[in-house]
């Protein structure tokens, strides 16, 4: 999946942080939404402007950014 075609960072929305397709839902609050173990479909109840793509989306940024992360060597 391209999470790019989904997550939108922009400076003047939510303190610049990564959203979803523009809306002011965060892949943070996402992520901490599955986290608590709200189901997929909870959580789509609960916002109905998200999609199931949106979620997988959110997944997909997070494991690309951990990924980063490791790449990049820890200063000492």
């Amino acid at each position: 999946m391209n999470y790019r075609n989904y997550i939108t960072i922009e400076a003047d929305k939510r303190g610049g942080k990564p959203c979803v397709r523009g809306l002011r839902i965060t892949v943070y609050e996402v992520l901490e939404y599955l986290a608590s173990e709200m189901t997929e479909a909870e959580i789509l109840d609960d916002f109905p402007d998200l999609t199931r793509e949106d979620l997988k989306a959110c997944i997909a940024y997070a494991a690309d950014r951990e990924r980063r992360l490791m790449i990049s060597p820890l200063s000492a």
